[in-house]
């Protein structure tokens, strides 16, 4: 039997696709794919609270270039509390997710 891996995108924020894959697995993470190459952000919770971001390269894929990646890294710092509230509402409360078009740069 076959599987499709489902990519529910949350973000494109300046071309810049932000998503979980369907079969995720902790600590919360998001995928940042732009130019066919991807990178992911762990976000580290202690006691409720984000305690840090990690970004890490991506098994068999080119890492996003280094300007896209500091642009993928301010977003999932700005907008972690959302991603954790998107990362329950899909894997815990299996909700539909929408896509959220940022185009406005975070500083």
């Amino acid at each position: 039997m076959c599987f499709a891996l489902v990519m529910p995108k949350i973000y494109n924020y300046l071309g810049i696709i932000i998503l979980f894959y369907s079969n995720e697995h902790e600590p919360i993470h998001v995928h940042g794919k732009y130019d066919g190459k991807e990178s992911k952000a762990e976000i580290i919770i202690d006691e409720g609270k984000v305690k840090e971001v990690y970004i890490k390269k991506v098994k068999g894929k080119m890492p996003l270039s280094p300007a896209i990646l500091k642009d993928f890294e301010i977003f999932v710092n700005k907008y972690s509390e959302k991603i954790i509230e998107k990362w329950i509402n899909y894997f815990v409360l299996h909700k539909k997710m929408t896509c959220e078009n940022i185009e406005k740069k975070i500083l």
